[in-house]
């Protein structure tokens, strides 16, 4: 009976999981707080559907690093994790697509006369008159170097994993995590100073979902890398066996290069010729 159904191919089939049913509920439940909170809830609203996805969320990835420990992660299994993780990041490309798209709509085409609410906002040219734009060789160009330091230091910490380097590893993944968290912590201060709010500007609603929204991603990169530290740590990797790593560093590195188009495009092409807001 054993020998009919045993596995002849290199396909791993995973048993019945209870993950996709409770994050699709979360995901639900979270959504109505989120409407509830914009016909005037409060936001608590949003606090249980939120903790139970990122429950389901910590669960289901539990899930399958115990998935690969015991083997079923093969090389085809692999080779499809990392299809998987390339479409992710294709598609965190078109949504920042869609960010770049508005911002260079709205100062490409700032004086079209048939956008009337465009033009009686920018006034006919970008950035919009009134508008103290970041001086982008100040803070900016700080997170700027610590981002491309960053990804130095994961570079780092791959090829010492691959050369089976423990000290490589650990130190490498410790100094991305500290620079991924130190440019968090410069980028809440520059919003702190900055000389323009979200609302009310269209210069202001495309600076902040356009940078806002890269900030969130930083955040989630660095808890990705704090994980693959914690299971560097506990000696889970190895220079054959290292998937949750390579996906780690392939999203920051498209962390940092996201950035780079920022960095030109909004701080130093997007204010070219306003008035600079010194932080």
């Amino acid at each position: 009976m054993a020998e009919a159904h045993a596995k002849h191919h290199d396909y791993h089939l995973v048993n019945p999981s209870p993950w996709p049913f409770l994050g699709s509920i979360g995901a639900l439940a979270m959504a109505i707080g989120g409407i509830s909170y914009m016909h005037g809830a409060s936001l608590l609203w949003m606090v249980p559907g939120l903790l139970m996805v990122l429950y389901t969320m910590a669960a289901w990835w539990t899930d399958v690093v115990k998935e690969g420990q015991q083997g079923f992660h093969t090389r085809v299994v692999q080779l499809h994790l990392r299809y998987g993780m390339i479409l992710f990041i294709a598609s965190e490309v078109m949504f920042f697509v869609a960010w770049f798209w508005a911002f260079f709509d709205a100062s490409l085409f700032a004086h079209e006369a048939q956008q009337f609410a465009r033009f009686e906002f920018t006034g006919g040219h970008w950035p919009p008159k009134g508008i103290e734009v970041f001086d982008p060789w100040h803070l900016p160009l700080l997170n700027t170097l610590l981002l491309l330091t960053s990804g130095t230091t994961v570079t780092w910490a791959h090829h010492a994993l691959l050369e089976n380097d423990r000290e490589g590893l650990k130190w490498g993944l410790i100094c991305t995590v500290v620079l991924g968290f130190i440019f968090s912590c410069v980028q809440a201060i520059e919003y702190t100073h900055a000389a323009f709010s979200f609302g009310g500007n269209i210069y202001g609603a495309t600076f902040f979902m356009a940078t806002g929204f890269h900030g969130f991603h930083v955040i989630i990169g660095t808890i990705f890398l704090i994980v693959c530290l914690a299971r560097a740590l506990a000696g889970q990797f190895t220079p054959k066996e290292h998937f949750g790593f390579e996906a780690a560093a392939w999203y920051w590195h498209f962390v940092d290069v996201v950035w780079l188009f920022l960095f030109f495009a909004i701080y130093v092409w997007g204010g070219w010729g306003a008035p600079i807001h010194l932080a």
